[in-house]
């Protein structure tokens, strides 16, 4: 097995290099070009750790900074390089840099990829670091699923987010509903609240992995999972959103629509509910235009959210992974890590810290706190990618009308189950 995904991972390589020999660089990075030429860089005698991460809010970039220069405060000798490197570009880059020697010492991993990365071979086990540690059983048991392949751990989550319901509450008023707890009562919703100008209901169905993100709590409502893909909860979970589109209760441009797009619709009264995550209240409390609310996902044969975050890990490159996991155990001693993640607008991974007023009091926040009970990893293997396409495909063939639920689905599940772990 971990042979043939270092021979994909190979292939990969290969396709990057020559898609990047093609391309124009358009990389932005934060760093110096010491920083990305390792070394002592611009540190002196200092060790120096070479850390990417994909942040690009300010908020997340100041709790960044502040974890850094609190850890070279306490550390004189050490100097962390940080490098910005885009989400679509980090996954290419670490490949690479796999090849070409030129790898961090500290990467963060958007959580359904870190075990890819571990069978490549690319990560340090650090099963033995985190045992020393005693910390692992702090954690919920979503986040931490992903950072482990095989028996072993690859890494420890940074912070955590889920999906929910938000809806227009004037709207709903208007017609005199409430937010919907079950799936009858959101295809109902949806029906009423359309009109001419407005869709009852959006989610994303594009054909990346938000796409994914976003069907898979529907399948997990409906009472199946990946490993059990072509069964009817599949089906009806897919059914769903073909009944949303053909009626027009759902626009089916949503299968180019990001859940950016989804928010911007939202707030602007175009949408008068919709799916999406944590991330997006901070937007919609700064420049909202709509008096809106948020609930947990309405229930079908039981109830579920899916998770997403981000995770710690040190590459098997690294000549400092004992500096580099120091690293990682300050930035999570409990009240660093609970600051970062209300500075950076995530649930924290750690169920102790999801006790706090902060996530508790805030009746919006609290809904996405209270889903991290149920919210389930996408820790399928190392071919999760090919996986996800799958899914991709079978939720455009369905929305479009291209294909029967039915058949989709079969197809879909055709594709998946080599990649299933049995």
């Amino acid at each position: 097995m971990l042979k043939n995904v270092r021979a994909l991972m190979a292939a990969m390589v290969a396709l990057v290099v020559l898609l990047t020999a093609c391309a124009p660089n358009t990389e932005s990075s934060g760093s110096n070009s010491a920083a990305n030429a390792g070394g002592t860089g611009g540190g002196g005698n200092k060790v120096v750790i070479k850390w990417w991460d994909s942040m690009t809010s300010d908020a997340t970039q100041g709790a960044l900074q502040k974890i850094i220069a609190d850890y070279e405060a306490a550390h004189p000798d050490v100097k962390i390089e940080r490098t910005y490197v885009s989400f679509a570009d980090i996954k290419n880059k670490l490949l690479l840099g796999s090849v070409g020697n030129d790898m961090p010492d500290i990467v963060w991993l958007d959580n359904p990829d870190h075990q890819a990365f571990a069978a490549a071979g690319i990560l340090a086990d650090l099963t033995d670091q985190i045992k020393e540690w005693g910390q692992a059983d702090k954690y919920f048991a979503g986040p931490w699923s992903s950072t482990m392949y095989e028996g072993k751990n690859y890494g420890v989550p940074i912070g955590s987010n889920n999906l929910a319901l938000y809806y227009n509450k004037d709207l709903l008023a208007a017609k005199g509903l409430t937010p919907p707890k079950t799936w009858d009562e959101l295809k109902e919703a949806a029906k009423q609240l359309t009109t001419k100008d407005v869709y009852g209901f959006a989610m994303t169905a594009v054909k990346t992995e938000e796409g994914t993100f976003q069907f898979l709590p529907l399948m997990y409502q409906s009472g199946t999972d990946i490993d059990n893909f072509d069964s009817p909860g599949t089906i009806e979970a897919a059914t769903l959103l073909k009944y949303m589109a053909d009626n027009g209760y759902m626009s089916k441009e949503v299968i180019n629509q990001k859940q950016s797009d989804t928010v911007v619709q939202f707030s602007t009264g175009k949408v008068a509910m919709m799916i999406n995550g944590t991330w997006q209240i901070p937007l919609l409390r700064k420049e909202g235009k709509v008096n809106w609310g948020v609930v947990e996902l309405p229930v079908n044969k039981q109830g579920g959210t899916i998770l997403g975050g981000e995770n710690w890990a040190i590459t098997n490159a690294s000549k400092h992974k004992d500096i580099a996991f120091d690293i990682i155990k300050f930035a999570n001693e409990p009240e660093r890590l609970k600051a970062f993640d209300q500075a950076a607008g995530r649930l924290p991974s750690r169920s102790d810290l999801l006790q706090d007023p902060f996530w508790q009091n805030d009746p919006e926040l609290k809904v996405f706190a209270d889903a991290m009970e149920v919210a389930k990893a996408r820790a399928y293997g190392p071919e999760y990618p090919k996986i996800s396409e799958a899914i991709q495909i079978m939720l455009q063939e369905v929305i479009t009308g291209s294909k029967p639920p039915e058949q989709a689905v079969k197809e879909a599940a055709g594709k998946i189950e080599p990649y299933v772990k049995k």
